[in-house]
């Protein structure tokens, strides 16, 4: 069964899809610093993401000032919940670079 998940790369990159296991959104080379899952919300032009990867935790935002964003995200507010009623504005807090 396939279901809407993150992770955060090495490298700094946010990918999306859906995938069974977390580390199918892995390319040849890369590691992983965190995931979770995913949702949209299309009226307020938000991405949520969410809980954390069961293989590799939660995602490590503060390693990284610069994301890499495929660029069809471009304009969404991107938010990180962990579970608590504290959200992370990732895209308030990083450098966002979409491509």
């Amino acid at each position: 069964m396939l279901h809407p998940k993150f992770i955060l790369t090495t490298g700094g990159r946010l990918r999306l899809g859906l995938v069974t296991l977390h580390r199918e959104l892995l390319l040849p080379g890369e590691q992983c610093c965190g995931g979770g899952w995913y949702e949209f919300n299309a009226s307020r032009t938000r991405l949520l993401l969410y809980r954390q990867s069961y293989d590799y935790g939660p995602p490590q935002w503060r390693r990284f000032d610069d994301l890499y964003v495929d660029a069809e995200y471009a304009g969404m507010e991107i938010v990180y919940n962990a579970g608590t009623d504290d959200e992370y504005p990732v895209s308030a807090l990083h450098h966002i670079i979409y491509e």
